[in-house]
């Protein structure tokens, strides 16, 4: 087995939960149109805006790929369906954009990043829209893809070669880590990756698919570096 170069993380629900995040967010964003476009909460709920872009999302394939369009698209008829100036949409969305990179990291982020950071390349892959920039994590990588940059979204094999590509490194040689065992390990190992389930959920075996098997389980990032290091150990 060849030696591991690089390691690539996925970013929600791996390195901070998101479902917190987003109801945050989109809670924020419902307060700032009830005041400056209340036509369109007094209409919709939140979760029937969430629906309406769920329908939106099976239109178009470029809504899988991007859920910051998709979210404007879906405000975008919200507000023409309620009288509401659309030219107000952008000013919506950045209130809900803002909240999106409030993230709280789980606890051992910082220093896994730290402890891996000089004996591996680190780079991300992620199907989200979070802006490690403004999250201020943006430095810990080498590289970061997102789906909606590359055009092409996990578990497509596409996405992580062209994070191998970026880093400089063979697939073979790079470990990505993820929660979700289709998407982020399935897709990885596709492509020809190490695929490690990052399993802070603490799957039961019938959750995970048959056919799926990880290389490594692990229940934080703690784990993960002893993982590497018993990896990186062997001749």
């Amino acid at each position: 087995m060849p030696s591991i170069k690089a390691v690539l993380f996925d970013l929600d629900d791996t390195l901070w939960p998101v479902v917190p995040v987003i109801e945050r967010a989109e809670n924020l964003m419902f307060d700032w149109l009830r005041r400056h476009a209340p036509a369109v909460p007094a209409r919709f709920s939140i979760t029937e805006l969430r629906e309406r872009r769920k329908a939106l999302m099976a239109t178009d394939p470029v809504y899988q790929l991007d859920l910051r369009r998709l979210r404007h698209a879906g405000l975008t008829e919200a507000f023409l369906a309620t009288g509401e100036d659309p030219a107000l949409v952008e000013s919506a969305m950045a209130v809900f954009t803002k909240a999106r990179n409030e993230v709280e990291l789980f606890d051992d982020v910082l220093p896994a990043l730290s402890a891996l950071r000089g004996r591996v390349i680190l780079g991300s892959v992620s199907n989200g829209v979070a802006d490690l920039e403004a999250i201020g994590l943006a430095h810990w990588f080498d590289a970061s893809i997102a789906a909606y940059q590359l055009g092409r979204a996990k578990p497509d094999p596409e996405i992580f070669l062209a994070a191998c590509d970026a880093l400089g490194v063979a697939p073979r040689e790079t470990v990505y880590v993820g929660d979700d065992p289709r998407l982020d390990v399935e897709g990885a190992q596709r492509a020809g990756l190490r695929g490690v389930l990052m399993d802070r959920q603490h799957l039961r075996p019938r959750d995970i698919p048959a056919h799926i098997a990880p290389d490594a389980v692990c229940g934080t990032l703690t784990e993960l570096q002893q993982w590497l290091q018993d990896e990186l150990a062997k001749p």
